[in-house]
């Protein structure tokens, strides 16, 4: 049986600024409840990504099922929505006045 490793390098990372600790913050995607502190962005980068790689190793050496990186996972391009009836409605007649299908106008809306 191959032998899980570290993908912590392909988490998402994020880091910005916390009004409240008057610090940056450095935040995974993947794991929600890890966050760093520190004076710089920088070093809030550097520091999540230590805790969420020392989180990993600890996991694997327990047995623990790590989150898959979101960059690795395989995305079909579809997913179901449900809107109310009205909504509904008033995409399908902006579709068919801009000419084109409800899916290409509902696409276009979301990657605003």
């Amino acid at each position: 049986m191959a032998q899980k490793r570290d993908k912590s390098d392909k988490y998402t990372y994020r880091v910005t600024w916390s009004e409240d600790d008057a610090e940056y913050v450095g935040l995974c995607t993947e794991f929600p409840s890890l966050s760093w502190l520190a004076q710089t962005p920088e070093a809030a980068l550097k520091g999540v990504c230590k805790l969420v790689s020392d989180v990993v190793v600890d996991m694997l050496r327990n047995g623990e099922i790590i989150p898959e990186p979101i960059a690795t996972k395989h995305f079909s391009g579809k997913f179901m929505i449900r809107v109310p009836p009205e909504v509904h409605r008033q995409l399908t007649i902006q579709a068919a006045e801009a000419g084109v299908s409800l899916n290409r106008l509902a696409s276009a809306k979301l990657s605003h």
